[in-house]
């Protein structure tokens, strides 16, 4: 069984429900460790029309709400509460996003690549049908080497959804993995994250998909497990049922590729658990 959920949302940003219920579905689900990692305050000039309201404001309250159920749930039986915050990569504001990652006590932060340039990955309106194979892999090139960089950062503790980049496109991506010299890319990402300790985080937002695949697919799962890199588990929730989703299917799916463990962060420091 998985005993931690590390990736989960509020409304503080765009998500359906408080911290305090979406702590409670995890309660109910009996999971011992849950970690809100709520999206940070984005800097100016960038912006995600899916968030309610101001999050560069509300983030405190945010932290404020998460610490005050860690202390009234510090029982015996209950969810531990961790800390955690997805940064956005935006390297061309590096002293903004280090200042968000040393401002608050953080247990762990997840670092989410949302962005190329001024590109939104996720956005449809940026991934038309008119659009040229040879765009689209180059698009693929760049977001791994940017990962790359994000992970030797030193910023962040685990990457959320690997592959979030196939999310608009899933069957180029994937044509785009069998091309010569793809996985040779994303090698050169995992290798860092052996290197710096970071974490690959399996997340089941994928199966919640039209195409209904893990974050990451099977031939990066495949390379993470030879080159020996840590997991950690991920639903990635927006709202009280998606706490958990699909992890008997993550289980599974993880241990196809020879892992038995995941890691959590508790004050930025490993810790390991058997599922």
């Amino acid at each position: 069984m998985i005993l931690a959920d590390v990736h989960n949302h509020t409304l503080i940003s765009h998500g359906e429900a408080s911290a305090a219920q979406m702590y409670e579905a995890a309660r109910r689900l009996g999971l011992g460790w849950y970690g809100f990692s709520e999206h940070s305050p984005l800097p100016p000039g960038y912006a995600c029309p899916l968030y309610h309201g101001d999050l560069a404001g509300d983030f405190p309250g945010y932290v404020d709400e998460v610490l005050a159920l860690r202390e009234r749930f510090h029982l015996p039986g209950a969810p531990r509460v961790l800390l955690g915050m997805e940064l956005d990569w935006i390297p061309s504001r590096m002293p903004y996003m280090r200042e968000l990652a040393a401002r608050w006590p953080f247990d762990y932060v997840i670092g989410g690549l949302h962005f190329l340039g001024m590109l939104a990955v996720g956005s449809p309106k940026n991934w038309s049908q008119g659009e040229s194979e040879e765009e689209r892999y180059r698009r693929f090139a760049a977001y791994y080497r940017e990962m790359t960089a994000m992970v030797r950062s030193g910023l962040m503790n685990i990457v959320a959804h690997p592959d979030f980049i196939k999310v608009r496109c899933w069957e180029s991506f994937h044509a785009w993995l069998a091309v010569p010299g793809s996985l040779d890319l994303i090698r050169e990402t995992l290798a860092a994250m052996r290197e710096t300790g970071v974490a690959l985080e399996v997340s089941s937002a994928g199966l919640r998909k039209d195409f209904a695949e893990p974050y990451p697919a099977p031939p990066i799962m495949r390379l993470a497990a030879e080159l020996g890199v840590n997991i950690s588990f991920g639903s990635d929730a927006h709202a009280t049922a998606d706490v958990a989703f699909g992890f008997d299917h993550l289980a599974a799916y993880a241990r196809s590729f020879g892992y038995a463990q995941s890691v959590i962060f508790v004050d930025r420091k490993p810790r390991f658990l058997p599922f």
